[in-house]
C-alpha cells in the first residue's frame, strides 16, 4: 500500500493538538469529536495555512473556480423516488420544469439490495423510499422524455450497482444517447455501506472489485460521468461527528483511489471523475469549515498519491441538508432548519445541492413539500446575494480556526488509519461503525437530557400537534403491478440470450477477468432482470450478512447521578428479584432497510439501563423475527421502520407471534410513521409507537411498564 509522503503527515502534525500525540486511533475518533470553540476570536487565531489561499488554485480551500457561484451557480438536485417509474418520472418532470436542474435517483430497497419485486424478502419494500427498478424497461419508463444527452442524472446506489448503471446505460442507448454523452454521477462507495448504510450485498472484496471495474469502464467510455460519489452524508445521518465524517470519507476516497492505480489506471484519467457527498447538519459555522478543510486535506492527499493535473486536486462536492435534524414534532420548523443548512451548504462552495422537505421524518414528501424544499435554493440563489461573492466568510477569525481544527483533527485522524493499514482495514474491523455509533448514542443522551435543544422536542414544545397531509404509496399495489411487469417481459424475452449472457457474466466473476460492468450491460440488453444479474454474481462472490455488536457504557456515564435514571434502574433490579429474569427486549430489522442508528441507541441504551437487550441481523423476515422471539422467551420485541413498511411487515410479525400463541410479548414500533397510520397499528396490536425525537429514558419506562403489565393495551 502506498504511504503518504512523510511532510503532509509533518504539515498535520504541526496543526493537530499535543495532548492527543501517541494516542490510539480508537482515542483519537473518540476524543477528536469535539471542537474547541470559544465566544471570541481575534486576528492571532486565524492561521496563515488556508486564510490565504486563493480561489480555483491548488489546495482549493476557497473553492474549485476562481469565480465560483457569480460564474454559475450550483445545481440543484432533489433526491427523490417513490413507487413505480412512471409516477416518479411524472414527478421528476415536474421539478425539472419548476426549476431543477439535475436529477438525483432514490431507488426501492428492494432495487438497492439487489432482488427483483418478486422475491419474497421484499413483500414491505417495494416502491417505498425509492423507485422500483426490475429491468431496463423500467429505467427507460423512468426517463421517458427526459433527454439523457443533456440531463445530468444523479444516483444513489451501491449494492447492485452494477444491473442499475447497466440498465441505465442501456436505456440510454435506445434512446439514441450514446453512452460517452451521458453526464452525472453514480455513488458508487461500498465501504461506507459495511460502516452505517448497510444495503451492500456482497462481501467486502469482491465489493471493490466492482468499484474498480466501474472506475475502469467509466474512465475510458464515460469522460463527462463521475464513477464514485465517495459519501460522508450516510456517516452523517448515523451519528458521525464533523471530523469522523471529514475523516473517514476522505479516507475512503484514499482506498478507491489505490484500488484503481493497483488496477493500472493512470491517477490522472480518473481522478477528474471523482466526487463527493457531504451531509449538512445544524452546526451552522463547522458545516461551512468541513467544506473547506475537505477541499485542503483532499488537495494535499492526491498531491501525495502522484497527481499531476489541477482538476485530480479538486474536491468536487454534492451536499445534502440533514435528514436526522429533521423532526416529527412541530414539522414545520424543519423548513427554518434546512434553510439553514442549505445556506452553510452554499458558503461552504457546494457543486450541487439536495434540501430536505420539511416533511420527510413522518413519510414521503408531498408536490407541496417539495415545492417548498426547491424554492428554498431558488430564492438563495436569486434572492440573497450570496452567490455574488467567492467564499465570503474567508478571514473570518472564526472560520478559519474551525477550518485549521478540522484540518488538523480529520488529517490525523487519517493518517493514524493509514499506520493500521488503511481504510478497508479499518472497515472490515469494524473500527469506524463502533465509534460513529458512540458518537450517536453521546449525541441522544444530550438531547434527552436538554443539554441539546431541539425546538419542538425538548423545548418549546406544541400543547397539539397539527395534522399534516402526507404521500401514501400502495405498496401492494406496486408490487403487483411490478411482478405482472417481470412475468410480461420473461415471456417475451429471447431466453437463451439471457442464459447466456448470465453464464458470461458468471465467468467474468469466477474468473476474475474482464470487465462486471461490460458483462452486465450486455445481460441488461437481453433484458435480464436486476435480480438476476445480481444473483449471477451471487453465485460466485455470495451475499454478505454482517454480524450485529452494540455498544455499551454511553448511557450508564452520561445517566449515572440522573435521579430517573436511578429510578429505572432500581425497578429492573426489582423486576429481576421477583421474576428471576431481567426484563427482555428483541430488536428487530425487517425488511431491506438497514438504517440502524435508531434501533442501535435504543439497543444501547435499554442494555445499559439493565433490560437483556438480543439484537438481530439486519434484512430479516417477519417470521424470523418471531422464531427468534419465541426461541429467546423474550418479554417484547422492538420493530425499527425507517421506510414505510410497517403497515406490510409489523402485521405480518403480529400474525406470527399469534401463530406460535405468543400474543402476550409486547410489540413496540419505532421510526418514520406518519401520525394517521398509528391507529391502524394499535388495532393490529402495537402497544407502544415511538416518532424521531422520542425521548430514550421516556421510552424505556413506558416498555418495562407494558412488560409489567402496568398499562392496558390501546
Amino acid at each position: 500500500m502506498k504511504k503518504l509522503k512523510p511532510a503532509t503527515y509533518k504539515k498535520w502534525a504541526k496543526l493537530a493538538q499535543k495532548e492527543l500525540r501517541g494516542k490510539s486511533v480508537e482515542d483519537l475518533v473518540r476524543n477528536y469529536g469535539e471542537l474547541n470553540v470559544r465566544p471570541a476570536y481575534f486576528s492571532k487565531d486565524t492561521p496563515k495555512t488556508t486564510s490565504s489561499d486563493m480561489p480555483g488554485v491548488a489546495p482549493f480551500t476557497r473553492g474549485i473556480r476562481a469565480s465560483m457561484y457569480a460564474n454559475r451557480p450550483w445545481t440543484i438536485r432533489q433526491y427523490a423516488g417513490f413507487s413505480n417509474a412512471k409516477e416518479s418520472n411524472e414527478f421528476y418532470r415536474a421539478g425539472l420544469e419548476a426549476g431543477q436542474k439535475g436529477l438525483s435517483i432514490a431507488f426501492d430497497l428492494a432495487t438497492h439490495r439487489g432482488y427483483d419485486s418478486d422475491h419474497a424478502r421484499v413483500t414491505g419494500d417495494v416502491g417505498k423510499a425509492g423507485v422500483a427498478i426490475d429491468s431496463v424497461e423500467d429505467m427507460k419508463e423512468l426517463f421517458n422524455n427526459i433527454p439523457l444527452d443533456e440531463m445530468s442524472v444523479s444516483m444513489t446506489m451501491n449494492g447492485a450497482v452494477i444491473p442499475t448503471l447497466a440498465m441505465f446505460i442501456v436505456a440510454a442507448q435506445e434512446q439514441g444517447v450514446k453512452t460517452e454523452q451521458l453526464s452525472g454521477t453514480i455513488q458508487n462507495d461500498i465501504l461506507k455501506e459495511f460502516m452505517v448504510r448497510n444495503t451492500y450485498i456482497y462481501p467486502p472484496k469482491p465489493s471493490m472489485r466492482i468499484v474498480g471495474d466501474i472506475i475502469a469502464f467509466t474512465a475510458e467510455k464515460m469522460p463527462k460521468f463521475n464513477s464514485v460519489s465517495i459519501s460522508g452524508y450516510h456517516m452523517h445521518e448515523a451519528g458521525a461527528s464533523a471530523v469522523q465524517e471529514l475523516a473517514f470519507t476522505l479516507a475512503d476516497g484514499m482506498e478507491y483511489v489505490r484500488l484503481a492505480q493497483k488496477n493500472g489506471l493512470n491517477i490522472d484519467d480518473f481522478a477528474p471523475r471523482l466526487s463527493f457527498f457531504f451531509g449538512i447538519g445544524m452546526n451552522f459555522f463547522v458545516e461551512i469549515a468541513k467544506l473547506r478543510a475537505a477541499r485542503f486535506l483532499w488537495a494535499n492527499i492526491m498531491d501525495d498519491l502522484g497527481a499531476k493535473n489541477p482538476k485530480s486536486k479538486m474536491l468536487r462536492t454534492h451536499c445534502q441538508t440533514s435528514g436526522v435534524s429533521l423532526t416529527e414534532q412541530d414539522p414545520y420548523n424543519n423548513i427554518v432548519r434546512t434553510a439553514f443548512e442549505a445556506m452553510s451548504a452554499v458558503l461552504g462552495g457546494t457543486q450541487s445541492l439536495h434540501t430536505n422537505s420539511f416533511d420527510e421524518a413522518i413519510a414521503l414528501p408531498t408536490d407541496f413539500s417539495s415545492r417548498i424544499a426547491r424554492n428554498t435554493q431558488l430564492i438563495m440563489q436569486h434572492e440573497t446575494g450570496v452567490a455574488d461573492v467567492v467564499d465570503p466568510l474567508a478571514g473570518s477569525y472564526y472560520i478559519e480556526n474551525l477550518t485549521e481544527q478540522l484540518i488538523a483533527q480529520a488529517g490525523e485522524i487519517i493518517e493514524q488509519v493509514e499506520q493500521n493499514g488503511g481504510m478497508t482495514k479499518a472497515v472490515i474491523e469494524g473500527l469506524p461503525k463502533r465509534q460513529i455509533e458512540e458518537a450517536a448514542a453521546l449525541r441522544q443522551t444530550r438531547v434527552d437530557k436538554g443539554e441539546d435543544v431541539i425546538v419542538g422536542v425538548n423545548r418549546f414544545v406544541l400543547p397539539q400537534e397539527e395534522e399534516l397531509i402526507t404521500r401514501k404509496i400502495d405498496n401492494e399495489k406496486v408490487r403487483k403491478e411490478q411482478i405482472a411487469k417481470i412475468k410480461k417481459l420473461k415471456k417475451s424475452r429471447n431466453q437463451a440470450q439471457v442464459d447466456e449472457a448470465l453464464t458470461a457474466l458468471k465467468e467474468c466473476a469466477a474468473m476474475n477477468e474482464g470487465n462486471l460492468l461490460e458483462a452486465a450491460i450486455l445481460a441488461a440488453k437481453s433484458r435480464a432482470t436486476l435480480g438476476e444479474i445480481s444473483l449471477a454474481m451471487e453465485d460466485v462472490f455470495s451475499r454478505f450478512s454482517a454480524k450485529p455488536e452494540v455498544i455499551s457504557g454511553v448511557y450508564d456515564e452520561q445517566y449515572k447521578d440522573d435521579p430517573q435514571y436511578i429510578e429505572l434502574e432500581k425497578r429492573i433490579v426489582d423486576f429481576e428479584k421477583k421474576r428471576g429474569k431481567k426484563p427482555s427486549i428483541f430488536i428487530a430489522k425487517m425488511g431491506q432497510d438497514g438504517h440502524d442508528r435508531g434501533a442501535k441507541i435504543i439497543a444501547t441504551a435499554f442494555a445499559d439501563m439493565g433490560f437483556l437487550v438480543h439484537f438481530g441481523a439486519l434484512f430479516e423476515t417477519a417470521k424470523e423475527v418471531a422464531n427468534h422471539v419465541k426461541e429467546m422467551e423474550v418479554d417484547a420485541v422492538g420493530v425499527s421502520s425507517l421506510t414505510a413498511g410497517h403497515k406490510v411487515l409489523v402485521p405480518e410479525l403480529i400474525d406470527c407471534l399469534k401463530k406460535y400463541n405468543l400474543d402476550n410479548v409486547q410489540v413496540i414500533v419505532g421510526g418514520v410513521i406518519p401520525a394517521d397510520d398509528y391507529q391502524f397499528l394499535f388495532d393490529k396490536g402495537v402497544s407502544e409507537i415511538f416518532g424521531p425525537g422520542t425521548n430514550v429514558l421516556e421510552a424505556a419506562f413506558s416498555v418495562l411498564n407494558r412488560i409489567e403489565g402496568r398499562l392496558s393495551n390501546k
